[in-house]
């Protein structure tokens, strides 16, 4: 590899602000937060505002923010009711 090219891959800290979830792991980004791990060395910070901990996916909890489709939108919209 050349020499002076690469960005530095350094150990970092990544923290969910929604749920204050923390994990270390390796990373370009840079930062100029940081913070004490649990092993009592001080790593870079990186916030981000969803992670594994609170993302629907791997909690298992959605929000449906769409409430009806299409026709549904329509006839409520136009205050109209639904012929069955």
């Amino acid at each position: 590899m050349k020499k002076g090219i690469h960005p530095d891959f350094r150990k970092v800290v990544f923290m969910d602000t929604n749920s204050g979830f923390k994990f270390l792991t390796g990373s370009t980004k840079v930062t100029n937060e940081t913070i004490e791990w649990e092993d009592g060395n001080s790593y870079p910070l990186i916030k981000v505002e969803i992670s594994s901990d609170t993302h629907p996916f791997y909690t298992g909890v959605q929000k449906f923010t769409d409430k009806g489709g299409r026709v549904d939108r329509f006839l409520q919209k136009y205050k109209m009711k639904e012929n069955n």
